[in-house]
């Protein structure tokens, strides 16, 4: 996984930063995200604090308190989104090999052992989401099949044993 350099500006420190792989629908519903917890939930938690505040001493008010640490929590997921956008590679359709697996990939895979195919799109570890069937390129499986070709039989260490699966078809998103 690439990573690129950056620079505090705070502290002046260099660190690595790893690349974020996104996809066009991915790099769109972060963006949307950060507009959400920047503009309405920032208003609405600054609501919260407000009203705590009007109840009096606020040394002794749980309200205020939980909406201080709500407050906290908030602006530390903007952050770390902020940084993951700035970090971010879109993986552009074009780049796609043909009836090569990527990130952006559709590919229908067969699990052998329990004769099941199941379909997957290919993404970044970022919005990975094995529910609705966005499978993480640096998961075992997705490790396992990135690179690869429809027809092609992988293997992949499990828990419960190894297993094996073949790609059945490979195509862009």
């Amino acid at each position: 996984m690439p990573f690129s350099l950056s620079q505090s500006p705070l502290t002046g420190h260099v660190t690595a930063v790893r690349e974020v792989l996104l996809t066009p629908e991915g790099f769109e519903k972060l963006k949307e995200e950060i507009e959400y917890l920047s503009n309405e939930k920032r208003r609405e938690v600054a609501g919260r604090i407000k009203q705590a505040r009007e109840f009096g001493d606020i040394s002794e008010n749980s309200e205020y308190d939980d909406a201080k640490n709500e407050q906290a929590m908030l602006e530390q997921r903007i952050a770390t989104y902020e940084e993951r956008l700035m970090s971010a590679r879109v993986v552009s359709p074009k780049e796609l090999e043909d009836g090569i697996v990527g990130v952006g990939s559709k590919v229908k895979l067969k699990d052998i052992d329990a004769n099941e195919t199941v379909d997957y799109v290919m993404v970044g570890s970022a919005e990975a989401d094995p529910e609705n069937n966005k499978l993480s390129n640096e998961s075992p499986v997705g490790q396992a099949i990135m690179g690869r070709k429809k027809g092609e039989t992988v293997e992949v260490a499990a828990p419960r044993g190894n297993l094996e699966f073949k790609i059945v078809d490979v195509k862009a998103a």
